[in-house]
């Protein structure tokens, strides 16, 4: 497998997917998920903090993931939408460990993070071979000129060719 990041508006990649789902809602498979994480403050940060400061305060961060597969996995890609969203220091609370990774719908992921702007997104693309990565192209290329409608044919997959 082969991953690499795109250059391609993140919210541009979960509006379309949004739009090809409520036409054809089996052209995709799609799984989302969120996990909060506590880091420690790294030593020199910005915030200028000493080491007894930085032990009682730690970063939180939700990182939100979401993966959108075809329908048929034998199409060999994956395109995947990251979101990491910092809280920012706060004091740590030993009874409040990290959280456990919690499975949310598309709808979630796409009102929490994508609609409501909140922290750094990326998009990254796996793919098998050589036929994956053009699908992939093809649709990177559908999804920048959102075009909708006519790439669904294109990922039927081998099973309808």
């Amino acid at each position: 497998m082969e991953t690499y990041p795109v250059d391609i508006d993140p919210e541009q990649v979960v509006r379309w997917i949004k739009a090809e789902r409520e036409a054809a809602p089996t052209t995709f498979r799609i799984a989302a998920r969120r996990i909060r994480e506590l880091r420690q403050i790294p030593v020199g940060s910005r915030t200028h903090l000493g080491d007894e400061e930085r032990e009682d305060l730690s970063e939180i961060a939700t990182i939100a993931t979401l993966e959108i597969a075809p329908a048929h996995a034998g199409d060999g890609w994956l395109l995947t939408v990251i979101v990491e969203d910092e809280v920012g220091p706060r004091v740590f609370d030993a009874g409040a460990a990290a959280e456990d990774e919690q499975q949310i719908d598309f709808g979630t992921f796409y009102k929490q993070f994508i609609r409501a702007g909140r922290g750094n997104a990326t998009v990254t693309v796996e793919v098998a071979d050589p036929a994956a990565k053009a699908r992939m192209t093809s649709l990177l290329g559908a999804i920048e000129t959102n075009r909708h409608g006519a790439i669904r044919d294109a990922f039927k997959g081998p099973a309808s060719a």
